[in-house]
């Protein structure tokens, strides 16, 4: 009796969600051919065919939808096994998607404790808006994303809330002019919305100086004295202030951080991986509560 082999179920699982064989060998780090050849041999033990080509595009045969189910399960239990036994002998490719400034602020912390504990494992990162990373999460191009909620993100779990601040140049009260020049994210960002917003519920005149999608371009924009901007506490620095009360602008609110994971990911990747990302949540939250009181003392 023929066995099927757990590399190349997970070859399969990829190319289910990939658009084409070639795409399903960047993400799982083999050539075209090589996943034609895995593809050809799993079809050869099961007896089915498992794609048929429709214009450019491979789709599941009956078959092939019916093995999907079996594929997912199986590779799930061998990883399951493994972990359980051995949790360093967890191997193969997770691939992560978050926007920049989280990158910077969350990420070398998680890599560095995830790598210590899983040395085989491949990480590979991609950075983009939350929205963008969403799509690549349903699409299944990513297993795991740290994302902005609100808007059309849905089906995340929360791990942080953090308030924004209206943030101005240190030589310019910029506050005090009318219409307020702002400098804002790309065009669904929830922190644009929040800050919109609040302006707009206080009548308060503004104009949109700069839009972008770069934390450190906004950050700059703001520095050269070009506008404000409602930010995160941690993204003060030289060249920045906080805008006090007295100045009457309205509170721009607070924003939820979290975690969403692929319907097909790599399971006990992913779940390591959160596990880390929560935890390094969890310490980040007790140092920016200490800042905070600091602060106030």
């Amino acid at each position: 009796m023929h066995a099927l082999d757990i590399d190349t179920l997970r070859t399969f699982l990829t190319c289910v969600t990939a658009p084409s064989f070639a795409e399903a060998g960047l993400r799982v780090n083999k050539s075209q051919s090589t996943v034609s050849m895995q593809i050809k041999r799993l079809e050869e033990v099961v007896g089915q065919k498992l794609f048929a080509k429709s214009g450019r595009r491979n789709h599941l045969t009956a078959a092939g939808q019916e093995l999907q189910d079996y594929a997912r399960r199986i590779v799930h239990l061998n990883d399951e096994a493994l972990t359980r036994f051995n949790p360093r002998s967890i191997g193969g490719r997770i691939s992560i998607g978050t926007p920049d400034d989280y990158a910077d602020a969350f990420l070398p912390d998680v890599f560095g404790r995830f790598a210590a504990r899983h040395p085989t494992v491949e990480v590979a990162i991609t950075c983009a808006s939350s929205l963008q990373l969403n799509d690549m999460l349903d699409a299944g191009e990513l297993d795991f994303a740290i994302l902005t909620l609100g808007g059309s993100v849905t089906g995340a779990e929360c791990l942080h809330t953090e308030p924004l601040s209206w943030v101005a140049p240190v030589d310019r009260s910029l506050e005090a002019e009318r219409p307020l020049p702002v400098a804002v994210w790309h065009a669904g960002c929830v922190w644009r919305a929040l800050a919109v917003t609040a302006l707009e519920g206080a009548s308060i005149p503004y104009r949109i100086a700069y839009v972008g999608s770069s934390a450190s371009a906004l950050t700059t924009t703001v520095r050269a004295g070009l506008a404000v901007a409602a930010l995160p506490y941690r993204f003060m620095g030289n060249g920045l202030r906080l805008v006090p009360p007295s100045a009457g602008l309205p509170e721009p609110g607070a924003f939820e951080v979290g975690i969403k994971r692929a319907d097909n990911g790599p399971r006990p990747l992913v779940d390591a991986f959160a596990a880390e990302t929560k935890a390094a949540f969890a310490r980040f939250q007790a140092v920016m509560g200490d800042m905070v009181t600091s602060q106030a003392a």
